[in-house]
């Protein structure tokens, strides 16, 4: 029986093949999921040993199961691969360098992917700067969660502030 369960989330059943393909033969036991919504239920079903993540997903993107992921301790220590043909719509989202999970671009060999894999192994066992504390778990979790949320949500007011101040200061311009 397999050792380690690879999960495999990805709209292209041409990928997850290649995916499995790649894998060394006997080791793996690969479960596949082709949208972002089967994704996350098979990671809390199934617990993989590691997640590999189209970034770009029907349902529910993978931006938003990294998302979920990322708000659960449980969920955290689990090795992710994020996978996308542009790269530019991943450090959209998440700025480099990426700490605690590791980026192969599509399409890619099986050099690449490897690598990759190890180095998600690695990152993953990295301690979490903003990680619960051991006398309170969830609560800890839950809340640093919700204080990288809220980190997120001030950055993109400020812009939209920005933005507005530029609009008013051209409407202004063409008033006059």
């Amino acid at each position: 029986m397999a050792s380690h369960k690879i999960l495999v989330i990805d709209d292209s059943r041409v990928i997850r093949n290649m995916v499995r393909d790649m894998l060394p033969k006997g080791n793996f036991q690969v479960l596949e999921a082709k949208d972002g919504v089967e994704g996350l239920n098979c990671i809390r079903q199934e617990r993989p040993n590691l997640i590999m993540l189209d970034f770009l997903l029907p349902r529910m993107s993978g931006w938003e199961v990294f998302q979920q992921i990322q708000t659960q301790p449980d969920l955290q220590s689990i090795p992710l691969v994020l996978m996308s043909g542009r790269r530019e719509e991943v450090t959209e989202k998440i700025p480099e360098p990426f700490e605690y999970f590791e980026f192969v671009e599509k399409p890619f060999e099986q050099k690449d992917l490897i690598e990759a894999i190890k180095a998600a192994m690695a990152k993953s066992r990295l301690p979490r700067a903003r990680a619960a504390t051991p006398a309170a778990p969830a609560a800890g979790g839950d809340l640093a969660a919700l204080n990288q949320k809220i980190e997120k949500m001030q950055a993109e007011i400020n812009l939209l502030k920005k933005q507005l101040g530029q609009v008013m200061t051209f409407v202004k311009q063409k008033l006059k």
